[in-house]
């Protein structure tokens, strides 16, 4: 038998075989030796979620369907564009693998996490984090020292004050990011549940938040909702899956109806992404346990991580090309 392929590799993997790292990047154990424009670092906590358990799985889940795009680039058939071939060949993206999380010590958690990035940071090296749940947000953001701009995708402002020491949950996260002296502006967009309340919608506005619900998104048009954000600056963008429509993401515990239609976030996503300079972001909240047979929810969120960064590193070309 010669000349034929026994163990698959870059060029033969199936969508379900093969290690699942974030699109077959490979695999860097130490930080130290951290030599990549781009590192995926996986945060499997959802002890921050109040109502059902299981995002914790949602890295793994999200990997695992980021297999299923081969060929060594995203193709936008639509725009007959590809994006991400030259990080993939060149091994510009990493995957760190996932944060050593101690059950039970959400304070222990996230300050790994907190140290993590500033030391992916100290390398320059982007961040892309898979959640878990939007606990994850705060801690990531807390580790940046320049001035930055946050934007928020979600269905829910996550801006309920800490309570019998609960600082570490996934719907204080934004109370907590907003007391950061770095943090220039908090742009929380596609909020629409009624589950949010009165008094904390009317704290984070007073606060300085800038909540952009679906109406205005629609009126203007998803790639129109950034004039306020000044050009060029840098943003953190943090996605939760809720912030697509319900119909979109069986596998999320909070969904809602009336989000974004994919199309929508896409445009948003991308305009986003040539407006601000984007120095990172997450990605949290699918339920694998929760979703249909197909795992509808984990590839759309592959998709959606692969999407963003593809822009992002597009971007980034251009303007060094």
């Amino acid at each position: 038998m010669t000349d034929e392929r026994l163990i698959s590799g870059s060029d033969g993997n199936r969508g379900y075989s093969g290690i699942p790292t974030f699109l077959r990047s490979k695999i860097c154990d130490n930080i130290e030796n951290l030599n990549a424009d781009y590192a995926v670092i996986g945060v499997p906590y959802d002890e921050g979620s109040p109502f059902v358990g299981g995002s914790r799985f949602c890295a793994r889940s999200v990997r695992e369907h980021s297999l299923r795009f081969g060929g060594g680039a995203i193709y936008d058939i639509e725009n007959d564009k590809e994006y991400l071939r030259e990080v993939i060949s060149t091994n510009s993206l990493v995957d760190l693998g996932d944060i050593d999380i101690t059950p039970s010590r959400g304070d222990v958690t996230m300050e790994k996490l907190s140290t993590v990035i500033k030391k992916v940071l100290a390398r320059n090296t982007m961040p892309i984090i898979l959640g878990g749940d939007h606990t994850i947000t705060y801690p990531i953001v807390r580790a940046f020292q320049d001035p930055i701009h946050v934007v928020q995708f979600d269905a829910h402002i996550d801006y309920t004050k800490v309570t019998e020491g609960m600082t570490y949950t996934n719907s204080t996260s934004f109370r907590l990011l907003h007391k950061l002296s770095h943090v220039r502006s908090l742009n929380q967009v596609g909020i629409r549940s009624m589950r949010d309340s009165k008094s904390d919608v009317n704290d984070a506005i007073s606060n300085g938040s800038r909540i952009i619900t679906m109406p205005e998104i629609r009126e203007k048009g998803s790639e129109n909702i950034w004039g306020h954000l000044p050009s060029g600056e840098d943003c953190y963008v943090t996605i939760d899956i809720d912030a697509y429509d319900m119909a979109l993401v069986p596998g999320c515990v909070s969904a809602e109806p009336n989000g974004f239609q994919f199309n929508e976030l896409k445009n948003a996503l991308k305009s986003l992404s040539k407006r601000m300079n984007i120095v990172g972001f997450d990605f949290v909240e699918v339920n694998p346990k929760l979703d249909v047979g197909t795992n509808v929810t984990s590839y759309l969120g592959a998709l959606t991580v692969a999407m963003f960064l593809g822009y992002i590193d597009d971007k980034r070309r251009k303007r060094t090309s």
